[in-house]
C-alpha cells in the first residue's frame, strides 16, 4: 500500500508544497507514487489562499481511522468536515481521494468539478463549450441540408425548386460530364473502363505479394498501356479519341499516373547524380533542382503548355496534355528528389561501409542496400508528396484541360443548374477526399509494416 498527502494542517512547514510518500515497495509503490503526485498536484495548484483542498491516503490503509467501506464518505463528512469528491483505486483497494471542506462544498456558487476552480479553467471551459456548440450546430445544418430536407429523385432541374436542402437530382442528371468531361457520350464506356483498369492496377501494385520489382514494373507497364490503348482508341475498331476530349475524372487520375510513372524513377535519378562524383553533374542535378522549386507551380504548368511547345523544335511537337505532364513530372521530382536526399542523408555511414566490405559493387550497393532504407525513412514526407501531386491536378485547368474541376464548373453551369454548385462541389470535394484519405491511409500501413522499432 503505498501512502501519502497534501499540503494539510499536520505537514511540516518545510515540508509543505511537497508529497509525502510514506510506505510502499516494488511496482505498486511506483504506481502509487506517481498516482499520489498527481493526486497532489491537481489540488495544490488551486489553493492559493485556503487550503480547503485536501488528497490523503494513510499509511496505514485505512481512510483517516475508517474502513474502506460504502459509508466511509459519510463518516468523513460526518465527524471532519470534508466531503470526498475524487477518489482513485488501484486493485479495487482506495489508494487516494481529494475532499473538499463541506460549508465550502455547499456555499460554492459554481459547481466544483474534481474540486479544481480558476480563472483560466473556467475561460477554456467556456471557449470549448462555444466550439462544441458551435460544431453540434454545424453538424445538424448540414444532416438537414445533405439528408432531411434534400431531394434526390427527378430528372430536371424544377424538382429543385421547392427544395429547402440540397438538391442531388443534379449528381444524377450530370455525372456524366464531371466523370467523363468532353469524352464522346457514346464512348464513355471506354473512359469508365479505363478508370476500373487503373484502379485495378493500382491495387495490384499496392498489394505486398507483388513487391518485386519486375512484377510492378510489369503490372504498371501493362496497365498503363492497356490505359492509352483505351482512351484514345484507334486500334480493334475503337474510334480515335485525342487527349483534347479527355476531362473529368478520367483526366485527373490519367495525369496523375503518368506523374508518378515518370516523376518517381526521375527523383532518384536526380537524387543519384547530386550525390555524383562527378562536379558537372552533382551541379547540374542541383541547379535543375533549385531552379524547379523557386517557380510557382503555376509558372511551371503554363511554361510546360505555352511556351514548351514554342520552344522545341518541329520534330519534338506533341498535345498540351504530354508537355503538361512533363512540366508537372518535373517539379514533382524537383521537390521528390529532396525527400530522397533527405533519407539517404539520413542513413548511417556504417551501412555504406558494410555494403562495401561485403564486395558489392556501387550500383547494387544503392539497389540493395542505400536505397530502401532511404525510402523506408522518408516514407511519410514521400506518401505527403504524393497526396499533393493528386490535388494539384486540380491546377491544370488553368492551361485548358478539361479536369475534374472544370468538369464540376461545366456540370452546373448551364442555366438550369446554376443554383446547384454546393451539391456539385460536395460531391467534387467527396472524390478527392477519398483517394487522398485512401493514399494517407496506405501509407499509414506502410510505416507500420516497415518501421524500424
Amino acid at each position: 500500500m503505498v501512502g501519502c498527502y497534501a499540503s494539510g494542517t499536520a505537514v511540516h512547514r518545510s515540508a509543505a508544497g511537497q508529497p509525502i510518500f510514506v510506505s510502499g515497495a516494488g511496482n505498486d509503490a511506483r504506481r502509487g507514487s506517481r498516482l499520489c503526485r498527481i493526486l497532489y498536484d491537481n489540488v495544490h495548484n488551486h489553493q492559493s489562499n485556503r487550503a480547503i483542498h485536501r488528497s490523503l491516503v494513510p499509511a496505514d490503509g485505512n481512510l483517516l481511522g475508517f474502513e474502506p467501506n460504502d459509508d466511509w464518505g459519510d463518516k468523513l463528512s460526518q465527524s471532519r468536515g470534508l466531503v470526498p469528491i475524487a477518489v482513485a483505486k488501484m486493485h479495487s483497494r482506495i489508494i487516494g481521494y481529494t475532499v473538499v471542506r463541506r460549508d465550502i462544498r455547499q456555499g460554492a456558487t459554481w459547481p466544483v468539478f474534481l474540486g479544481l476552480i480558476s480563472p483560466g479553467r473556467l475561460l477554456t471551459g467556456a471557449v470549448m463549450l462555444a466550439v462544441t456548440a458551435g460544431g453540434l450546430y454545424l453538424a445538424y445544418w448540414l444532416v438537414r441540408w445533405a439528408l432531411l430536407d434534400s431531394v434526390w429523385g427527378g430528372s430536371d432541374a424544377s424538382v429543385c425548386q421547392s427544395v429547402s436542402g440540397a438538391c442531388w437530382t443534379v449528381i444524377a442528371v450530370r455525372y456524366r460530364i464531371i466523370l467523363f468531361g468532353l469524352y464522346p457520350y457514346d464512348e464513355q464506356w471506354r473512359a469508365a473502363l479505363a478508370i476500373a483498369l487503373l484502379l485495378g492496377a493500382l491495387i495490384l501494385v499496392l498489394s505486398p505479394r507483388n513487391w518485386t520489382p519486375m512484377r510492378i514494373a510489369a503490372i504498371w507497364c501493362l496497365g498503363f498501356g492497356l490505359l492509352m490503348m483505351i482512351l484514345r482508341g484507334g486500334l480493334f475498331s475503337l474510334p480515335l479519341v485525342t487527349s483534347d476530349q479527355w476531362g473529368g475524372l478520367t483526366l485527373t487520375l490519367f495525369i496523375f499516373a503518368a506523374v508518378l510513372s515518370i516523376g518517381m524513377p526521375l527523383s532518384v535519378a536526380i537524387t543519384l547524380a547530386r550525390r555524383s562524383r562527378l562536379p558537372a553533374l552533382a551541379r547540374l542535378a542541383g541547379g535543375l533542382v533549385d531552379a524547379t522549386r523557386s517557380v510557382p507551380f503555376l509558372a511551371v504548368i503554363y511554361a510546360a503548355a505555352v511556351v514548351l511547345p514554342i520552344a522545341l523544335p518541329s520534330w519534338l511537337e506533341g498535345d498540351r496534355l504530354s508537355y503538361v505532364i512533363a512540366g508537372f513530372s518535373l517539379h514533382y521530382a524537383a521537390y521528390q528528389s529532396e525527400v530522397l536526399r533527405g533519407g539517404l542523408q539520413s542513413i548511417p555511414r556504417g551501412q555504406f561501409e558494410a555494403a562495401e566490405a561485403l564486395g558489392l559493387t556501387p550500383w547494387k550497393r544503392m539497389y540493395l542496400v542505400v536505397l530502401p532504407q532511404a525510402f523506408r525513412i522518408s516514407l511519410p514526407a514521400t506518401i505527403n508528396e504524393i497526396v499533393t501531386v493528386f490535388k494539384e491536378t486540380s491546377v491544370i485547368a488553368i492551361v485548358g484541360l478539361f479536369d475534374l474541376t472544370a468538369s464540376a464548373h461545366a456540370a452546373f453551369e448551364e442555366g438550369s443548374w446554376n443554383d446547384q454548385f454546393m451539391e456539385i462541389f460536395v460531391f467534387v470535394s467527396a472524390i478527392y477526399f477519398i483517394f487522398s484519405a485512401s493514399i494517407s491511409r496506405y501509407g499509414a500501413f506502410l510505416e507500420k509494416r516497415h518501421r524500424f522499432y
